[in-house]
């Protein structure tokens, strides 16, 4: 492919490019990119949140360019302080180790073993004496951390900052030194780490790498309100992800309690399906040609095909939809969505508000008499509250049903 259609191609679902006169004059060269990402191996998981990253990755290889996957046995100490709001806590070097093993592992699963490299940051940052990480220091000034908008805001807040989370990034960018890399990929909330590499690299004497960011995907907890999106990234330790090595049938239930508007973020960022097909779905959908449950069910087999196999994918189907026939759902239940005040709503007042009981006292003695199920779940505290999310299928008594997405 020319230079100037790999660009075009690269370019494809891409939120940063610096800089992109630098990144065609390096493909004019005619030579394999070395391109860089880095993994910290917090948890022994890698998600689908990473996978969007790793898609890109992906994407340079099939173009004839090399990947360096970093797992950051070394920088998972340090911690990442991008977008957090307090200093994170360190795990232990056993989660290293075995987040590390994981990774090596799982990361086969979308990238060409033949076109990858797999390096730990700790052979050469655990190498650097004092003296070292003093010289690294004095090539960026306090001034311009400061500038980063997570310590900022920390600052403004009064939240401590520890002197250790300031050399992250100088960390991220001596990697970049080592590799001499000519491009290092990573999330929008990786922009000024990855800036700073351009920076050190210049110190440094080298050509500054080129800088490019994909979106971020929010986690399976988040929503859509008046158009936006609205919740964490998705995370490991906020514990909203989908791993991509777990079992099919857990991937594929994950991915069915997405709510039907967040499934189109998922759509956009996960699935390989042409936009225009992706865009016909979705007007399907508004016009109620299509069930919104139909159209995640094709989502979800999808992103289980490509991790387990199309057989894998067709059991997990079959044993959600025996689990959800075997609710004896009726053809003809409701289906609605109720926009909430706040994150969650009293059961009670949900049943009322729904007309599947009178009011919220004959709602709590309902699930006091046992006759409240919801997703074939029997609830017994009739205090108990239900987050946004859904949909679910709430039960209340013997002909009582409701399909409800709280929002």
């Amino acid at each position: 492919m020319k230079p100037e259609a790999q660009l075009a191609e690269l370019k494809r679902g891409v939120v940063d490019l610096h800089v992109e006169a630098d990144l065609l004059e390096r493909l004019n060269e005619g030579r394999p990119l070395k391109i860089k990402a880095g993994f910290d191996p917090t948890r022994p998981d890698l998600h689908l949140g990473h996978t969007v990253l790793l898609n890109k990755m992906r994407q340079f290889q099939d173009l004839g360019h090399d990947v360096v996957f970093i797992v950051g046995d070394f920088t998972a100490q340090i911690g990442d302080p991008s977008g957090r709001s307090s200093t994170r806590q360190v795990p232990t070097r056993e989660e290293i180790e075995e987040g590390a093993r994981t990774y090596a592992e799982q990361a086969f699963k979308i990238l060409d073993k033949e076109r990858t490299q797999i390096v730990y940051n700790g052979e050469w940052l655990g190498k650097l004496a004092f003296d070292d990480v003093i010289r690294l220091a004095g090539k960026y000034t306090l001034a311009r951390m400061m500038e980063r908008d997570d310590f900022k805001r920390r600052w403004a807040e009064h939240v401590s900052i520890s002197l250790h989370e300031l050399l992250y990034p100088l960390a991220q960018a001596y990697d970049s030194v080592v590799l001499e890399c000519d491009v290092e990929l990573g999330g929008t909330d990786q922009l000024f780490n990855l800036l700073v590499g351009r920076e050190i690299m210049r110190e440094m004497g080298q050509r500054p790498q080129i800088v490019i960011t994909t979106p971020i995907l929010e986690g399976i907890n988040a929503r859509v309100e008046n158009g936006k999106i609205v919740g964490a990234k998705m995370s490991k330790s906020l514990d909203n992800y989908v791993a991509i090595d777990e079992a099919p049938k857990e991937q594929l239930g994950k991915l069915m309690s997405l709510s039907d508007d967040l499934m189109w973020r998922y759509y956009e960022l996960l699935s390989t399906e042409p936009e225009a097909e992706v865009q016909r779905r979705k007007r399907a959908c508004a016009a109620g040609d299509l069930n919104p449950r139909d159209v995640k069910m094709m989502l979800a087999k999808e992103i289980v095909a490509r991790y387990h196999g199309a057989r894998e994918a067709d059991g997990a189907e079959a044993s959600w939809l025996a689990q959800f026939s075997q609710r004896q759902v009726p053809d003809d239940m409701p289906e609605r969505e109720v926009v909430l005040e706040n994150e969650e709503v009293w059961i009670p007042k949900l049943l009322s508000d729904l007309g599947l009981v009178k009011s919220s006292s004959e709602g709590r003695r309902r699930i006091q008499q046992g006759g409240v199920e919801i997703d074939g779940n029997r609830i017994s505290d009739p205090q108990a509250k239900l987050p946004k999310g859904g949909p679910y299928i709430i039960k209340a008594g013997k002909r009582a049903w409701a399909a409800v997405t709280l929002k």
